[in-house]
């Protein structure tokens, strides 16, 4: 009989605020009013760690992820006072991964050394193009030189191990504009690229107002040869949207890729816990306003149970994005269900020409990937009508970062 095992277990927290929130964002995150409440809403992180620390007692963190909004937004002291909170609240393993956000143009130069003495061991940096008229139409507050900057101090720093966040199938671009951004980027040297195309999400100004955009093809031919040139620099792509260079993928996103646990702290965070006592797998919800949030008591969370019929569909919603694709033993041990839970969608999938067996699993072929949602909808519950869990709010915030989009529209994305 399937078990249902406890995953590796990740921190996520939340920053809300922004200088300015961009027009393609549909993040939880706010445009900075006044003040920034740093110090309560610090004190608040605590206190919402201490709340939620017994119910992962015994457990190890093995990753910290500072998402927003705009973390960097934060002085360092800020952010080591949540790194100790966590320490003394949590077990955090000594070689965690620490991942902060930050965009270029928060920050001041000298600051990420100080981020490093922090505790911060890894930096995601939003570059998104480096075309001056472009970073305008995006919304963007930094420059082409700020992000050279920004990558020139975290080298300086020892903070090499970063991510840089690239947008292609831009407002007004063409291949050669895109192949551009790849290049510059690649000569910053990051150890890591996330590397999405522009989506036009529900709720959003883009949306209501689109800008002109490439058209599908144009967009395919962009993804292709930027995708040619990274591999040629010694990036590997390791997910739909994510490259690395060997041993530099993103640790905190692998977790979110292949269905681990984490905690959500901090204004609109998402959690994800796995109770293999009571056989239980429950998603968190923080109250979403931060003002609410700072408002609300500590562990005043939104708790649902996942359905057993929707366990499918929320493994393969993130492990299917990876391109190496997940083994029947981690589907079995994470969600507690027999494999024939999804012996019919498998069959389909590969007769289909969309998946791939691999020694140990199933991976999406190159078509699959392509047709990423064509895939997905096959491990969709039959019974009409989803939990109020519901199928498209599966890997909200903090599944996973690095940007890298989930395809299907409504489920939160990553966030690098």
């Amino acid at each position: 009989m399937p078990v249902l095992t406890n995953p590796p277990l990740a921190l996520y927290v939340h920053f809300p605020w922004c200088v300015r929130k961009c027009p393609y964002c549909d993040f939880n995150s706010y445009t900075l009013q006044g003040e920034l409440l740093a110090e309560p809403y610090v004190a608040r992180l605590a206190r919402d760690l201490e709340a939620q620390a017994p119910e992962v007692a015994g457990r190890t963190v093995v990753s910290v992820f500072f998402g927003g909004g705009t973390p960097s937004l934060f002085p360092p002291a800020c952010i080591a006072r949540v790194l100790e909170a966590a320490r003394r609240q949590l077990t955090v393993a000594a070689d965690a991964e620490v991942t902060l956000e930050a965009n270029p143009g928060t920050i001041e130069r000298g600051a990420f050394r100080e981020y490093r003495l922090a505790g911060v061991t890894r930096v995601s940096l939003g570059a998104q193009s480096f075309a001056t008229g472009t970073l305008a139409a995006l919304g963007r507050i930094h420059s082409p030189d700020e992000t050279r900057r920004a990558a020139e101090e975290l080298h300086a720093a020892g903070l090499t191990n970063f991510n840089l966040d690239l947008m292609y199938a831009l407002p007004g671009q063409d291949r050669a504009g895109a192949v551009r951004d790849v290049e510059e980027a690649l000569a910053l040297a990051p150890a890591h690229l996330s590397h999405y195309q522009l989506t036009l999400e529900p709720g959003t100004p883009f949306a209501a107002r689109p800008p002109p955009l490439p058209d599908e093809d144009e967009a395919a031919a962009q993804f292709e040869e930027c995708a040619a040139l990274l591999a040629a620099a010694g990036l590997s792509r390791y997910e739909v949207s994510a490259w690395a260079r060997p041993g530099r993928q993103c640790r905190h996103n692998l977790n979110y890729w292949t269905f681990g646990d984490y905690l959500g702290v901090g204004a609109g965070a998402h959690g994800k816990l796995t109770f293999s006592g009571s056989g239980e797998i429950v998603r968190t919800v923080q109250p979403r306003e931060p003002r609410r949030y700072l408002a609300a008591a500590p562990g005043e969370l939104t708790r649902q149970t996942v359905p057993a019929g929707e366990l499918p569909f929320e493994f393969m919603l993130n492990a299917l994005r990876l391109t190496a694709g997940f083994s029947l033993e981690d589907f079995i041990g994470r969600t507690g269900l027999a494999g024939s839970a999804i012996a019919a969608p498998l069959a389909r999938l590969l007769a289909r020409g969309l998946l791939e067996r691999t020694a140990g699993g199933y991976r999406a072929s190159e078509l699959g990937l392509r047709f990423l949602n064509d895939l997905l909808t096959d491990f969709l519950p039959e019974t009409p009508g989803m939990s109020g869990g519901s199928a498209l709010s599966i890997a909200r915030a903090g599944a996973a970062r690095d940007r890298a989009r989930p395809l299907f529209t409504g489920a939160e994305r990553a966030i690098e």
